[in-house]
């Protein structure tokens, strides 16, 4: 990650922690059943947006997971400002991208299986 400041790393570190205890901490019935793990946190160089990638397990789940991620998005980042209110001056803006590198994984490996 060039040009990503120690500071954007620790940032984005720590909502990836945040997040995903969040997120563990509603369970899976509120995801539709599906399993939804945070794979990866990227934070802009001001510090006022997060680009959270996470995983969803079984993947046929991933719209409808989306859905409810984007419609408590406000809840999830006013959770996350209560956890980093000493930390942050600033609680950044999350949006929310699938990390779909496991189905390419599936489809490699199916792929080298025929």
């Amino acid at each position: 990650m060039e040009g990503t400041s120690t500071r954007q790393l620790k940032v984005a570190g720590q909502i990836k922690r945040d997040i995903a205890e969040i997120i563990r901490s509603k369970g899976m019935a509120a995801y539709d059943g599906a399993m939804v793990s945070v794979s990866g946190v990227k934070v802009s160089p001001d510090l006022s947006l997060a680009r959270i990638y996470i995983s969803i397990f079984p993947s046929d789940k991933t719209e409808k997971v989306m859905e409810i991620i984007n419609a408590t998005n406000r809840s999830l980042r006013g959770e996350l400002g209560r956890r980093v209110a000493g930390q942050f001056r600033i609680v950044p803006e999350l949006s929310f991208y699938v990390d779909d590198s496991l189905d390419y994984v599936e489809h490699i490996d199916s792929l080298l299986k025929q």
